[in-house]
């Protein structure tokens, strides 16, 4: 799910290391395995996926103006995910007709994500590689769609070193109309106590260690860092989580994660 090659916000005057990026694929990749299993540990993550899959659904079909009801209603629409992990965004938005593409610094991920596919018998056109190569000419004479409709980026932008960059590339990778969605953490004492102490350390919903919370970016920093790029905000999102009825639903509130939405112009 994450493109974990550059590691440690250019927000943030910290910087990690080679060994560190290494240290980080690992990480995730020891966890891939497990990301699928609705009675496993990261049932509760798994929940949340399937939350956020709808809500980006729905954004989606708004804004270009598709009837969910319809068998396929993304049926013209090309989508990059980047930083795909094992595909659990890719399978869906590819049932719905969409001409998906997947990335992954991880090349274990993407065996995963591929294997599972074929298992299910649908497309999606995976891919070993790191954003930036799509934009490379050698890469441009062997692909036919150089830019997309929709460009997600979901639970990446915390765990790269260059988030400028990123940002970047994601801009130039969409189609002018196009939609940029990205998924994060905010910044905020409460994405602390929750994100990090709760879900880690009190809860384990995610291993701990998962997360740095200096490496969070606020809703403000990726409006500022995609407006140079002819992109505007038209929406932000959060999701919460309620421990007595264990159900994610989306909110008003962005002050742990959120859901950003974007328009090319």
């Amino acid at each position: 799910m994450l493109d974990k090659s550059r590691l440690s916000p250019s927000l943030n005057s910290e910087k990690k290391s080679a060994l560190d990026t290494e240290r980080e694929i690992a990480k995730f990749d020891a966890l891939a395995n497990e990301w699928r299993d609705p009675k496993g540990r990261f049932k509760h993550v798994l929940a949340f996926n399937q939350t956020r899959l709808i809500a980006i659904e729905d954004a989606i079909a708004y804004h270009f103006e598709r009837d969910l009801n319809q068998d396929v209603p993304f049926s013209d629409l090309s989508l990059l995910d980047i930083g795909c992990g094992a595909g659990l965004l890719c399978e869906p938005l590819a049932w719905q007709g969409a001409r998906v593409s997947g990335i992954d610094a991880s090349s274990h991920n993407i065996a995963l994500a591929r294997q599972h596919a074929n298992s299910n018998l649908v497309t999606v056109d995976y891919r070993h590689c790191l954003a930036e190569s799509l934009l490379t000419a050698e890469d441009k004479q062997i692909n036919d769609i150089d830019q997309y409709d929709v460009v997600l980026n979901t639970e990446v932008i915390e765990h790269v070193d260059d988030q400028e960059a990123l940002i970047q590339t994601c801009c130039q990778l969409l189609k002018p109309g196009g939609l940029l969605i990205m998924a994060t953490l905010n910044r905020t004492i409460k994405s602390y106590l929750i994100g990090i102490i709760g879900a880690e350390y009190l809860m384990r919903y995610l291993p701990i260690g998962t997360h740095d919370w200096r490496f969070f970016v606020t809703p403000k920093e990726i409006d500022d860092m995609i407006t140079p790029h002819g992109l505007r905000t038209v929406k932000a999102e959060g999701m919460s989580f309620n421990p007595l009825t264990k159900k994610w639903k989306v909110t008003n509130s962005t002050d742990v994660n959120y859901l950003l939405y974007a328009i090319k112009s």
